[in-house]
């Protein structure tokens, strides 16, 4: 881990040390993956941990580590998928499998679960949700959380381009080319639990008037490609105002989760950091070692 990263990482007691009673635990997996744990409930966002090398991406299907899968992540109750990329979502149905975990995302991750034999009684199409309700957000709870669940969008980090637009809508052909694993609707969700609030934006990337997000304990913001957006870290903090950010998708996601870290090149991590603290001098700003916890 590069010198920047260690001045960032957030001791294990957590950011908020003098807060009292049941603690919410936030557990980076690696991308822009996290597992939130409050008493006996888990939920996971975007968990992807099989990283497939860079030839393996190349060269074959993606298929899921699902030992791997069972080894780090034997609970869940809940599986949320901001997008279907293959590193936010190839690791989703065997997840779910596993755990017999309610999967919620878009019509594309709803595609990839049934292709990947999932109950579809355990599957919620947020998009569906989000245009039935007409309200701009889409409201579930599922245990002790609450999840609001409002429309994103992708940063164009290719050529002025999203990676890979478009819908999975054909899933018979499972494993699938990573070619396959199209982007598909865009959702940033709000996670309240124990009197806590956080929001997981899972790219680099937002839209700013279906937002309303009031008293935000923490930001779970990825930062790949947010070079390649206009005014992206001040246009996070004017609409979320978080008290901190923990950074995620800043690693290389090609290496497995037994090796040291290593940051994405061209992520440009002090210009960032510089730039959302100038944005909001009192906002905490920090990461996580890969499988590391903080509580609040």
């Amino acid at each position: 881990m590069s010198q920047l990263h260690e001045s960032l990482l957030v001791p294990a007691a957590g950011f908020w040390p003098d807060r009292r009673g049941e603690r919410v635990h936030v557990r980076w997996l690696g991308t822009a993956g996290f597992e939130i744990r409050y008493g006996d409930h888990v939920i996971l966002i975007d968990p992807y941990v099989s990283r497939c090398s860079l030839a393996r991406c190349v060269a074959a299907p993606l298929v899921s580590d699902e030992a791997l899968v069972r080894r780090l992540l034997p609970r869940a109750d809940a599986v949320i998928v901001g997008h279907t990329h293959f590193d936010h979502a190839l690791d989703v149905p065997a997840i779910a499998r596993a755990t017999g975990a309610r999967v919620y995302g878009s019509h594309s991750a709803t595609a990839l679960c049934l292709g990947g034999q999932v109950t579809p009684s355990k599957i919620v199409d947020v998009e569906e949700a989000l245009v039935a309700g007409g309200t701009g957000s889409f409201i579930s709870e599922i245990g002790p959380f609450r999840l609001r669940f409002f429309a994103s969008a992708h940063s164009k980090l290719v050529l002025g381009r999203v990676p890979l637009p478009g819908d999975i809508d054909d899933c018979d052909a499972v494993p699938m080319r990573l070619h396959k694993y199209r982007c598909g609707a865009v959702f940033g969700v709000e996670i309240s639990v124990g009197g806590r609030t956080l929001f997981h934006l899972g790219s680099a990337e937002l839209v700013e008037r279906t937002l309303a997000v009031h008293n935000l304990d923490l930001l779970l913001l990825c930062v790949a490609g947010w070079t390649k957006g206009d005014d992206v870290p001040e246009r996070v903090l004017r609409a979320l105002s978080p008290e901190a950010i923990l950074l995620s998708h800043w690693d290389d996601f090609f290496r497995p989760l037994d090796e040291p870290v290593r940051a994405l090149p061209a992520l440009q991590m002090p210009t960032l950091v510089d730039r959302l603290m100038r944005a909001s001098r009192d906002v905490r700003i920090g990461t996580l070692p890969l499988l590391g916890e903080t509580t609040l």
